[in-house]
């Protein structure tokens, strides 16, 4: 009475869903083998404290971040940079900044980072007129232990 196709069986109403996981699976695996490569900027060990406030504004494109993540080197964003040409390199990128917006420069410092070599990036960034200027510091785990000092 009816059209069967092939061997008989007729119309499969069913849904073939093996290529459509095989896909999902190379999509799952690209995510994760990308994932660790759209961090932005250089790798600091920061240090802790207790409880900072998370700045939105640090993980924009247009933020000006400066990492030191040892004694004497300098990156700003993932661009490593002398001291003496610091000023200049922050000048150039905070005049493309539109003037609406505030001038923000944020500092990594990693732990073993001398206290002169922020101090004086802080300096360079002040002789540059810079409206904010934000140290980064990762958050402190809190312990349930009560302190018995």
């Amino acid at each position: 009475m009816g059209i069967t196709a092939g061997g008989g069986r007729g119309l499969q109403s069913e849904i073939n869903v093996t290529p459509m996981v095989d896909i999902m699976l190379v999509l799952l695996i690209i995510f994760l083998v990308v994932t660790p490569f759209l961090q932005p900027g250089i790798a600091v060990v920061l240090p802790k404290t207790k409880n900072p406030d998370a700045d939105p504004k640090i993980s924009n494109v247009s933020s000006v971040v400066i990492s030191i993540p040892a004694d004497g080197e300098y990156y700003i964003g993932k661009k490593l940079v002398q001291i003496e040409q610091l000023g200049d390199e922050v000048e150039h990128i905070l005049n493309k900044t539109k003037n609406g917006q505030e001038r923000i420069v944020y500092i990594k410092g990693g732990v073993g980072v001398g206290y002169g070599d922020v101090v004086n990036v802080i300096n360079k960034i002040k002789k540059l007129g810079v409206d904010k200027i934000g140290l980064v510091a990762d958050k402190k785990k809190i312990s349930t232990q009560p302190n018995t000092n």
